[in-house]
């Protein structure tokens, strides 16, 4: 088939083109930017387009002869942009992709949302339908994006709608990797008690939910909760992390609310300036919000079944840092 990889140079875009690419599709990636070591993605054969979904021309022009969309392209952690950017790339730039899939005759569109539509899981884990309570402007405009989805979707646009949890493994210098820097150090400061759940996916399983859920029929109209089997309190990420590296981690515990007030002082402080914050409100929310979900639905109707384990997971990952001599 050929398909249209939206965000295909990010971390996650880029391992799902990859996929994509071994199962023998034909693959377009397209981006706003270049993203780390995107040559590679022209080396493994994919044709790489750098433009935004906001720009209608390209997205049509990216739509010609495609089978199969996957809408992972998002405005996430953007700095200097107001907030109607978000807005603009995450509930604009959908339909923009949306009415251009549907006009170019596209079989089925595959919406990548985030679990961070249910903000903070007061009983957890949640599930799809429950704890809809997304915290921030990029939770908001990709929880508002969703009803978009359906609307083409009764239209008669075969669609999927996924939430994944907290992405992580080989190819990304980001999420993961200060918890990794922090903990190589031996010691870790914990602020707050460290019993706030936490819920990670390991790409390789996203990428097998993204991949399942272009099938002919598969979870249409339906929105799915992709983690991976377990969720933990953060105290035990940390040491597992540090066991995944050798590494026996001491954990200091502080106050959490002295931190959360600065998140919010730096980002005010910073923001006129133009400066990235070095905490904000949304890093901070890591240490008290809890995020555990029931992936039941995406079992049952998608057949997910997330076959890397945590401590494996942790350990490829580790392995990559190394490699690329992050750590």
């Amino acid at each position: 088939m050929r398909i249209l990889v939206t965000g295909g140079t990010g971390f996650t875009g880029k391992a799902l083109v990859r996929r994509l690419l071994n199962d023998g599709h034909s693959v377009i990636a397209m981006d706003y930017k270049e993203g780390i070591k995107t040559q590679e993605l022209r080396d493994w054969g994919a044709e790489v387009v750098i433009g935004s979904v906001t720009d209608r021309e390209v997205v049509k022009q990216c739509m010609k002869g495609v089978e199969v969309v996957q809408h992972v392209a998002a405005a996430f952690r953007e700095m200097n942009v107001p907030e109607s950017y978000y807005d603009e790339v995450n509930v604009g730039g959908t339909r923009i992709c949306l009415e251009e899939a549907m006009a170019a005759g596209v079989k089925k569109f595959i919406y990548c949302s985030t679990c961070g539509v249910h903000g903070n899981v007061k009983n957890p884990p949640t599930d799809e339908a429950h704890n809809i309570a997304p915290a921030d402007y990029y939770q908001q405009t990709k929880y508002n994006a969703e009803p978009v989805v359906k609307s083409f979707h009764e239209k008669g646009l075969p669609c999927v709608i996924l939430r994944p949890s907290a992405i992580y493994g080989p190819g990304d210098p980001e999420r993961f990797f200060m918890i990794y820097r922090r903990a190589a150090k031996g010691v870790f400061p914990m602020f707050g008690g460290g019993k706030t759940l936490y819920h990670p996916v390991y790409i390789d399983n996203l990428v097998d939910a993204m991949v399942l859920a272009m099938a002919p029929g598969k979870g249409d109209g339906k929105v799915y909760l992709i983690a991976d089997a377990e969720y933990i309190p953060i105290e035990d990420l940390v040491k597992r992390i540090g066991k995944a590296m050798g590494i026996d981690v001491k954990i200091k515990h502080y106050p959490v609310w002295p931190l959360v007030i600065a998140g919010h002082v730096c980002e005010k402080v910073c923001k006129p300036f133009k400066i990235a914050p070095p905490i904000f409100p949304r890093r901070v929310d890591w240490y008290r919000q809890n995020r555990a979900f029931d992936i039941s639905a995406a079992r049952r109707d998608l057949g997910y079944d997330p076959k890397v384990g945590l401590d494996e997971g942790l350990k490829r990952t580790f392995e990559w840092y190394k490699q690329e001599k992050y750590l």
